[in-house]
């Protein structure tokens, strides 16, 4: 049985913005994560993924405004970068070379390819972690999807998973509000849109990448400056590898630097409003096999009953 007191986490997780839920995951089942994850993120440094065309995409007439854009807002190698690039002209060429009616500085992030491999090819993300990883069963794990439920309410759906592996001798993230918040106005909604859950795949400690959060930053319905420098009040998530932090789309945080030699990595199951367009196309991306044999809560999360349908 969980030795979770729900209601001092949800009390936690309102006042502070964030709540750390200790030994949530088993010793068994966390080497079978890390083992996972470990052959995935070596299988896709050794081939990255480059988009759903095997011919290569023509170019478009804003590719150096979305190139100097990617350029100067992550610090990604040239590889990388032109990788980045291919996938998202391929995209643009399924979606019948439609262009963005913005500056690409105030395009949805939801709409944009963001790089797999970072800090100069030193950290590196998963996408579609559920495609690639059995990891299914985290998304309804009852202890963080209680929460979850009680600050976005029962209706609420899986936005995005993915992993994360923050590598060894890296600087750390910029601060930020996660998505869709950094596309609103101030203030913020004096509620949150999202929550962010990330599952502990390594001890999470003050040197290596752990993330950082602004206690009582969500509070304020203000963003924070797109920076690496310190933030008065800022503490970093320590806890053993096992543990979940939650923390809210409003609160401040970003991952912080890596000193050690060994990667930090987490399993990030990202929840959001039903009425906010996810970050991620479920249905699109796992076969509709393979979530047949998915529980009818965990459909549901990925979007089965929750998207619009053709009406006529």
């Amino acid at each position: 049985m969980s030795n979770i007191d729900h209601e001092d986490a949800i009390a936690h997780l309102r006042e502070h913005g964030y709540v750390v839920l200790p030994d949530v995951l088993g010793t068994s089942e966390l080497e079978s994560l890390r083992s996972q994850f470990e052959d995935v993120t070596a299988a896709e440094r050794e081939s990255p993924f480059l988009g759903g065309l095997s011919q290569h995409p023509g170019a478009h007439a804003d590719d150096a405004a979305i190139e100097a854009f990617l350029a100067g807002s992550y610090d990604i190698s040239a590889a990388e970068l032109e990788r980045l690039m291919h996938r998202i002209r391929c995209t643009r060429t399924e979606q019948l070379e439609t262009p963005w009616p913005v500056d690409i500085a105030a395009v949805n992030k939801l709409f944009m390819h963001l790089p797999t491999l970072f800090d100069n090819d030193n950290s590196q993300r998963i996408w579609n972690v559920l495609n690639k990883i059995e990891a299914a069963h985290l998304v309804e794990q009852p202890d963080v999807l209680g929460l979850v439920h009680e600050v976005l309410g029962e209706d609420c759906v899986l936005s995005d998973c993915s992993g994360s592996s923050i590598g060894a001798h890296t600087e750390g993230g910029a601060w930020h509000v996660d998505v869709p918040l950094g596309q609103l106005p101030e203030p913020l909604p004096d509620f949150p849109l999202t929550t962010q859950n990330a599952f502990m795949l390594d001890d999470f400690t003050a040197h290596n990448g752990a993330t950082r959060v602004v206690p009582g930053s969500h509070l304020t319905r203000r963003k924070p400056r797109w920076t690496e420098d310190g933030v008065d009040g800022e503490i970093t998530l320590t806890a053993p590898a096992g543990s979940v932090a939650i923390w809210l789309s409003n609160t401040w945080h970003r991952s912080g630097p890596n000193e050690t030699d060994a990667p930090r990595r987490a399993i990030l199951c990202y929840y959001c409003r039903s009425w906010i367009k996810p970050f991620n196309d479920f249905q699109g991306s796992i076969p509709a096999e393979k979530a047949a044999t998915f529980s009818t809560r965990l459909r549901y999360l990925l979007g089965y009953s929750g998207a619009p349908p053709v009406r006529g």
